[in-house]
């Protein structure tokens, strides 16, 4: 005897799955941006330096000297040489006056009046030590700044964002089925 069998075929179930991708798109737009900077103010101010070295004295030793000073100088020896006479006369007249004393004053007087000065022997260092001047003023120097902070100016634009959504889709590509057939 025979045994009736059960056919089973199946059909399982498929799905399909299909998706759009999801799509961000951001753009930045640069920024909108001066700066300026005004320039710095600068003022100097400068009192030089001064050196005044005077040698005056120094030419006049060893006799190099403007002509005012030897005129100067002449009118000077020529006044006292005056005084020299003047007062050398004086004191001859009042030797004159009084001959009667003892004494011969007219021999004097020619002897002293033929012969010069006695000549001197000095030594001296020429120019004579510190006849030259030195006189110095220092110099100066101001400067003042004015300095100015920049101006920046910034425009800043928002980001451009573009999405679109994704999607995924989820349909039945195959129904499942099942088949049952008797054999006997």
């Amino acid at each position: 005897m025979r045994i009736p069998q059960l056919k089973m075929e199946a059909t399982y179930a498929k799905l399909a799955i299909s998706r759009e991708r999801a799509r961000l798109d951001i753009t930045q737009p640069p920024a909108e941006m001066t700066i300026e900077q005004p320039p710095a103010d600068m003022r100097i101010a400068s009192i030089p330096a001064r050196l005044t070295i005077d040698q005056t004295e120094a030419w006049a030793a060893v006799n190099n000297k403007h002509v005012f000073r030897l005129i100067q100088d002449a009118a000077a020896d020529g006044r006292q040489a005056v005084l020299d006479f003047i007062e050398r006369a004086a004191v001859q007249g009042d030797e004159l006056m009084r001959i009667e004393h003892e004494g011969d004053p007219l021999v004097e007087q020619a002897e002293a009046n033929s012969e010069g000065p006695p000549l001197e022997l000095e030594i001296a260092l020429v120019p004579p030590p510190f006849s030259v001047k030195v006189d110095y003023e220092p110099g100066r120097l101001t400067i003042d700044w004015n300095t100015y902070t920049p101006r920046i100016n910034v425009k800043a634009h928002a980001p451009i964002i573009r999405c679109q959504q994704g999607a995924v889709k989820i349909d039945l590509a195959q129904r499942p089925s099942l088949h049952i057939d008797v054999i006997i």
